[in-house]
């Protein structure tokens, strides 16, 4: 009998009988979220835009995003049939985050190349339009993003 009790008191000890009063500790929730970017564009480059904008076209290079998380560090985009397109899979949840895409098709909109229509974040449009760091002050994209990759634009 004084063994089934004290195997008894070693189950309820293992399991999480009394701890003294403390609560279990909460799950921390994610602190990244997976994003996927799509950049809804033309991906071969333009031939109809004014000689003006050559500078522009050349400065840019391959299409690119600047990702604030990654300190604006320019990331080549992978091209589709009719669209640009990258996943990040460490995405800060904690604050607000924004990018800026850069291409040479836009030259003619934007003298840095800076893009701000036809961009989602996780089939979310991104329509706020916010400051980024780059050839001195160029528009980007706000968003927001939850552990489970919901973003708010």
């Amino acid at each position: 009998m004084k063994w089934l009790l004290l195997c008894g008191a070693l189950v309820s000890a293992a399991c999480g009988g009394d701890d003294g009063g403390s609560s279990p500790t909460a799950a921390t929730a994610a602190t990244t979220a997976t994003v996927r970017i799509v950049y809804r564009a033309r991906v071969t480059p333009r031939t109809d835009l004014p000689q003006a904008a050559a500078t522009c076209v050349s400065g840019v290079g391959q299409t690119h995003i600047h990702p604030s998380w990654r300190q604006f560090t320019a990331i080549p985009l992978q091209a589709g049939s009719n669209q640009w397109e990258i996943t990040f899979t460490d995405v800060p949840t904690a604050a607000r985050q924004s990018i800026r895409v850069s291409d040479g098709n836009v030259c003619d909109e934007n003298p840095t190349g800076a893009a701000t229509r036809g961009i989602l974040a996780n089939d979310v449009p991104l329509t706020e339009i916010v400051t980024t760091p780059g050839s001195g002050p160029e528009p980007g994209l706000a968003f927001g993003v939850d552990s489970t990759g919901r973003v708010t634009p």
